[in-house]
């Protein structure tokens, strides 16, 4: 892997970044200060981004690439979408990490440092987490309705009711 330094004002950056539908609604100064703890980083394919069973504090949005997430050695999500997010149960949930990330073919992410946080206080803290977690709002919703839709598949050529016991 290879990593930049901290992305403090990086202008090409910003204009590429603006494109990702997860980064569009962040006017420049926010945008600036999620860069702020954030560092690019490239991964060859088969490289490990993240280890199931590990501790850290990074979160990561592909921005070239593909990632396949690997829980208990078996395949269970490809991510290959520019923005897309992975990484971020670790910071929700303060646990070990769930699952296993790795590149698939050459890969580069934003890998956001969320150890910043605690270096943070007053007006900056809290303008910082509702950054972060109006990101990881949008990203979540959009996940939910990514596997209702996989769930209402399912149970449509399965016809089963899952919740015919509440």
């Amino acid at each position: 892997m290879k990593q930049s330094e901290y992305l403090m004002g990086d202008r090409n950056l910003f204009v590429d970044l603006k494109k990702l539908p997860v980064f569009e609604p962040l006017d420049q100064a926010d945008l600036d200060h999620l860069l702020r703890m954030s560092r690019l980083r490239i991964y060859k394919s088969g490289e490990v981004i993240i280890q199931e069973g590990s501790v850290d504090n990074w979160i990561y949005f592909l921005i070239y690439g593909k990632v396949r997430i690997v829980k208990q050695d078996k395949e269970i999500s490809i991510l290959n979408r520019g923005g897309d997010l992975f990484g971020e149960m670790r910071f929700i949930e303060n646990a070990p990490r769930s699952a296993s990330a790795y590149a698939d073919g050459d890969t580069v992410c934003l890998a956001l440092d969320t150890g910043y946080l605690t270096q943070l206080s007053g007006e900056d803290k809290l303008s910082f987490g509702y950054i972060l977690y109006r990101i990881l709002a949008g990203i979540l919703a959009e996940k939910l309705r990514e596997a209702t839709q996989e769930l209402m598949a399912v149970k449509g050529t399965c016809n089963i009711s899952l919740w015919s016991d509440y």
